[in-house]
């Protein structure tokens, strides 16, 4: 067995079915003993870092990057320098730019990046964001003929486009120039555009291919300002794309991307921008979702970003890109109450879907171990909320999942959220070539689809021959990397200070885990309406620590702490503050629980 590979506590299987390990092997070891002693960074900061494969050498730029450093020319992107071009003509023309967006976070973002950077300029840059029911995902022909007749003659399509051949051929019919700025995965053909700037394409080499669309708005917009630079402009005229570095950290974070590389510098550098909250919108939902204490990822992850999120998936579809393009404090926080209210309707709806979903799950399963990819399908499902079942399903039942909403007609829009090591965008790719799916596509973590009713079993079908030797090797290798014990006495908010000296966490730099050994489950009790399972864990000197596992009832975890009252166990999990009246109490967010009566 690899040394990478030693069971931690001597948990073979936990009670979510993981094997837990050390997160450091022997020469991981090495590295954060190197790092500790040559940079005087503490041991447990040296530890984190050696952990996610950051090498001695690289340790204080990862610690403190910039973008100047990390960002790549953007001419290395295909179709860039076309792209910059067309846009630096529109502006000297002051040509009115239409902008067509998606309706989650990213599209939001990147919508609100273009226009503010147009409208420095003096740019009516409307935004137009479809409506998720009637018009689906992406642009459609009947919006690129009315953007053109409201007077458009450049559409800029974001974090979307790529695939939207019908949409792009009715705009070159009718003589409107667009560019496609996105970042989701596509096959060689690509519809017609002026540009199209997505470092996911075939035929680009610039290694970008884990930005966001937001990422990739910002590189945009860095090559327009050189563009109009090199045309003559004085740099102190042109707009400082670092003011809204705050709205590309909350894409970039939002939408899952690896907080790696130039990623992580536009995430550490946005966060410092937006803690100022000088963007009216950003402030005003800040506000109205009581954030406490210094913005950071988990505040956009789950507070903010959901709201945001909410407008496009049971609400007006524009509200998200207003928010973030907003002047007006008395407008910005009117917007702001109205996406709370439709969030906290959403996760109302969420909870009833997800209620259904896995009790279709458990009854297909029964006492075997189920199919590879879970299909779940209703008449009757919001189709804006089905991406957040189909993650809760991946979450709880450790497999890629599609939870898909027909219509009357039997027209399904679908979404699948999958778990690292199996591509589920080039799975949907695959779908819709072999003809088992109208339409589709994606990145490698999450897709979205459009089926017929009566194609759903080919789909399963599909899923079981494709994906059943992957997703079972994966999960027969599960495992839950731990970077190191603590015990209830160390849980203080200096502690939570120390480890987050190496952060900011999330996708593909994720947040150190640590196990509570042998703490005694004092009292455990379901709270709130989202199933979570809040527990009192107390160790042998007899400090308590405070703990919560977010949406467990039910599940093996949940379940394991309800009957584990007064019984030993192992606890892991990631470390927090809570906040409340100006008092700061450390918390753990169980991820996992294992006996340690034995």
């Amino acid at each position: 067995m690899m040394p990478s590979h030693r069971t931690f506590l001597g948990v073979e299987r936990s009670a979510g079915g993981r094997r837990w390990v050390h997160a450091l092997d022997a020469r991981a070891e090495g590295v954060a003993n190197q790092i500790a002693r040559e940079h005087d960074i503490p041991d447990l900061v040296a530890r984190v870092l050696a952990g996610r494969g950051v090498e001695a050498a690289d340790a204080l730029a990862f610690l403190a990057p910039r973008i100047r450093d990390l960002m790549p020319d953007p001419s290395t992107l295909t179709d860039m320098d076309a792209a910059a071009v067309r846009l630096a003509d529109a502006v000297e023309r002051g040509e009115r730019v239409a902008i067509f967006g998606d309706y989650d976070v990213d599209g939001a973002a990147s919508s609100a990046l273009l226009h503010r950077y147009l409208r420095a300029f003096g740019i009516h840059a409307p935004i137009r964001i479809p409506d998720r029911i009637s018009e689906g995902y992406g642009p459609n022909p009947q919006a690129m003929r009315d953007l053109a007749d409201d007077g458009a003659s450049l559409i800029v399509t974001v974090d979307c486009g790529t695939s939207s051949f019908e949409a792009l051929e009715a705009a070159q019919a009718i003589g409107v120039d667009v560019l496609v700025l996105d970042h989701h995965q596509t096959g060689v053909r690509l519809p017609p555009a002026l540009a199209l700037v997505n470092p996911n394409r075939q035929d680009d080499l610039s290694g970008q291919g884990h930005l966001c669309a937001a990422g990739v708005v910002f590189l945009t917009l860095a090559a327009v300002s050189r563009e109009l630079r090199r045309r003559g402009r004085p740099a102190d005229s042109l707009p400082d794309i670092r003011r809204d570095l705050d709205i590309v950290a909350l894409a970039t974070v939002c939408d899952v991307v690896p907080l790696v590389g130039f990623n992580r510098a536009l995430v550490v550098q946005g966060l410092l921008r937006m803690r100022s909250l000088e963007n009216v919108g950003l402030k005003a939902l800040a506000e109205i979702a009581r954030l406490a204490g210094p913005i950071d990822t988990f505040h956009l992850g789950f507070l903010l970003g959901p709201r945001i999120n909410a407008g496009g998936r049971i609400g007006e579809a524009h509200l998200g890109s207003r928010l973030l393009t907003i002047e007006d404090d008395v407008e910005a926080r009117a917007l702001a109450e109205q996406l709370h209210l439709l969030n906290a309707e959403r996760q109302a709806m969420e909870k009833e879907m997800l209620d259904e979903a896995e009790r279709e799950v458990l009854a297909e399963i029964g006492s075997g171990d189920g199919p590879p990819v879970l299909v779940v399908a209703r008449a009757n499902w919001h189709p804006g909320i089905v991406g957040l079942i189909a993650a809760r399903l991946r979450e709880r039942f450790s497999r890629p999942a599609f939870a898909i909403s027909f219509d009357g007609a039997g027209r399904g829009a679908g979404s699948g959220r999958s778990i690292p090591g199996f591509d589920i965008g080039a799975f949907v790719r695959q779908a819709v070539e072999e003809g088992v799916l109208v339409k589709g596509g994606g990145h490698g973590m999450a897709a979205g689809l459009t089926i017929r009713r009566e194609a759903l079993a080919d789909l399963r079908a599909l899923a079981d021959e494709r994906a059943r030797e992957t997703v079972t090797r994966l999960r027969a290798v599960d495992m839950l990397k731990i970077d190191g014990a603590v015990s209830a006495m160390a849980l203080r908010p200096e502690l939570i200070a120390v480890i987050d000296q190496a952060g900011p966490f999330g996708a593909g730099h994720t947040a150190p885990i640590f196990a509570l050994p042998r703490h005694r489950v004092v009292s455990a009790g379901e709270v709130g309406t989202g199933g979570h399972i809040r527990a009192t864990l107390r160790s042998a000197d007899g400090t308590d620590a405070s703990a919560i596992a977010f949406r467990a009832a039910g599940s093996p975890v949940g379940d394991a702490l309800l009957k584990g009252r007064d019984h030993l166990v192992h606890v892991a999990g990631s470390l927090s503050i809570d906040r409340y009246q100006g008092r700061e109490k450390v918390s753990v967010r169980i991820l996992d629980v294992a006996s340690a009566d034995l």
